[in-house]
């Protein structure tokens, strides 16, 4: 199960402002004009940009409400999206820069005004953390949270779940391909509680270490998280997770265990608590260091189906699929569709590598992909 990085879905235009006394250049997305400064942006995280607004949509949807607290934002193109297309209600665009503030100002105020008692969003400059807990005090909670950190900084995760409401929603992220690799275990095992060493599918293990990061911390609250969809990209590398935040411990613990991977005959399987004592593989190969194992990472399903259904029809409603540009969407959401069956397996191994193990000449995936549906 893997969400693979496709190309940005979204066309980018530079335009030139109207105005002959600027000298300001444009970007536009999804037909948003917006200034960039000397922000840190993007043109290829637009997919998980496109994925986060349709999640925002819905929640408003379903809630007819929609408060949305960006903990990081830029140069503020996500809060612009959230209000101009979630419909949000209000938006914190929080940067800890405070030399963003006039470009930020310049992109929201094409979303409506940010003063008054109407007032639909405000811009603060302050640590992402500071700001999450100061919400937390005040009892101002949030439907969306939406925090795109870089690297595998984890220390907000916590304050996070505090900011949100019960049954809200948490845009997570990471960039920490290294961890994911398992080319640093101390590293990724003191951000989110797991030793993770190399495994042939670095991407998903990528995804289920951030999950696995968010469900320890949800449980020392008291709640858990639900996965609503995740999405890996290359550029980065990017890890991005859409949590939903419930009451109550997970009802289900043995999606909180270990992943072991055996490197004799490319085996994978979970590794609960109380079976850490007897791990071995059915190939009972004495072969030492054939059994790799990482964890604890999160181990159950990485989407949900309905509400990936929903995400493709409002995806269609707003004529983000089809030819062109739309396709590269509609085909990632309908690749999460086929990846969320509870019972598929976690992990993969690449197709020459089983046609090594079986020595004969590598068949194409589609062939591959087309024997596996009739069957």
């Amino acid at each position: 199960m893997l969400s693979l990085s496709l190309k940005p879905v979204t066309p980018f235009t530079h335009q030139t402002p109207k105005s002959p006394t600027s000298t300001k250049c444009c970007i536009s997305e999804r037909g948003h004009c917006f200034d960039i400064g000397d922000t840190f942006f993007r043109h290829e995280s637009a997919t998980g940009r496109d994925l986060g607004v349709l999640a925002a949509a819905i929640y408003k949807k379903s809630h007819n409400a929609l408060r949305v607290l960006d903990a990081m934002c830029g140069c503020g193109i996500r809060s612009l999206r959230y209000l101009a297309e979630a419909d949000a209600d209000f938006v914190m665009a929080n940067d800890a820069n405070e030399e963003y503030g006039s470009v930020i100002t310049g992109n929201l105020e094409r979303a409506g005004k940010g003063y008054g008692e109407n007032k639909r969003w405000v811009i603060t400059h302050s640590d992402a953390n500071r700001v999450l807990t100061e919400c937390y005090l005040r009892r101002d909670y949030f439907d969306f949270i939406d925090i795109d950190s870089f690297g595998s900084d984890s220390s907000f995760l916590r304050s996070a779940l505090g900011a949100v409401k019960l049954d809200g929603f948490l845009y997570l992220t990471s960039t920490d391909g290294f961890s994911s690799g398992g080319h640093r275990p101390l590293h990724s095992l003191a951000a989110y509680g797991a030793y993770v060493r190399p495994m042939p599918y670095s991407n998903e293990i990528g995804l289920r270490m951030l999950i696995g990061g968010a469900v320890r911390e949800a449980s020392v609250l008291g709640y858990h998280v639900v996965p609503l969809f995740s999405y890996y990209s290359y550029h980065g590398p990017v890890f991005r997770v859409m949590l939903r935040v419930r009451r109550g411990k997970h009802p289900d613990n043995r999606h909180y265990s270990f992943i072991s991977y055996c490197s004799r005959c490319g085996n994978s399987y979970a590794i609960s608590w109380d079976k850490l004592s007897a791990i071995g593989c059915s190939c009972n190969a004495n072969v030492p260091g054939s059994l790799i194992v990482s964890g604890p990472l999160w181990t159950g399903p990485l989407h949900s189906a309905p509400f990936l259904t929903e995400m493709l029809n409002l995806a269609e409603q707003w004529g983000w699929t089809g030819n062109g540009t739309g396709k590269q969407l509609e085909k990632l959401l309908n690749q999460m569709m086929d990846e969320s069956d509870p019972k598929l397996p976690f992990g993969y191994i690449k197709l020459d590598e089983v046609a090594s193990r079986a020595k004969v000449n590598s068949p194409s995936l589609g062939t591959v992909l087309s024997i596996l549906h009739k069957n």
